[in-house]
């Protein structure tokens, strides 16, 4: 049996082991400034080089900010970091899209759920805005696409939740652009867009009701049916 050498943390890692246990207790809180580099080796009772690498580690993890002439700070939490970084040219076999539209599936019957639970009377003109500009398209002949996605995303908007938004912003995004070309033909006949409009305006009582269940259930028959429009498209996993 072959055992290897048992490797001791280095000076520096304990070091940023301690801060960042501060942070997780909430010892150090979003904003806070540490204390001078000569301050905390002292209180470490470690060299100052093995501080700043330690608060180096840290910066390049995202937990600090070094500000030139005001010292190291404690970062404060950015939703906007809570994104799909995707390329939707990387996006080459059907599973791949498959599996993004599942992931928009879960998120989506979530949001509307949890958009009935918190919503305000904004959110509804929002809502009820993006219904009427999906009517104005279908009369004037057009696809209503942007209309549509603005529904979707006044749903998440509605969850004041804004990892959710940015979340629900990325992986929108990206099925749009992958069915760029099919979405058209598959989805915005004139006998679906008015589906498409009753199916909204039910998702949207259900939210203006304030209730959860039948949001829920509205807006999962809703992604059904477009997921039927789809599947000449893409074979959807049951």
């Amino acid at each position: 049996m072959s055992i290897g050498r048992i490797q001791t943390k280095k000076i520096y890692e304990e070091v940023t082991d301690s801060l960042v246990n501060m942070i997780k207790s909430g010892a150090l809180k979003p904003g806070d400034r540490l204390d001078s580099v000569e301050q905390l080796a002292k209180d470490f009772d470690v060299s100052r080089s093995a501080v700043r690498e330690a608060l180096s580690g840290m910066r390049a993890m995202g937990l600090v900010v070094m500000r030139q002439g005001e010292g190291t700070f404690v970062t404060k939490f950015d939703a906007t970091s809570f994104t799909l970084p995707i390329n939707p040219a990387l996006l080459m076999n059907q599973e791949d899209v498959q599996e993004i539209y599942e992931i928009r599936k879960i998120l989506e019957v979530g949001a509307a759920k949890s958009a009935a639970l918190h919503r305000k009377e904004e959110d509804l003109i929002l809502l009820q805005d993006a219904i009427y500009a999906m009517e104005k398209a279908r009369n004037d002949g057009e696809i209503g696409e942007e209309a549509d996605m603005r529904f979707h995303m006044a749903i998440a908007k509605a969850t004041h939740n804004d990892v959710l938004i940015h979340l629900m912003s990325s992986v929108s995004e990206v099925m749009l652009s992958v069915l760029q070309e099919t979405r058209q033909v598959l989805i915005y006949n004139e006998q679906k867009t008015v589906s498409l409009i009753e199916e909204h305006q039910a998702i949207y009582e259900a939210i203006k009701e304030r209730n959860p269940e039948k949001a829920y259930e509205h807006m999962l028959t809703h992604l059904r049916n477009v997921e039927k429009s789809l599947e000449k498209y893409m074979k959807f996993r049951d």
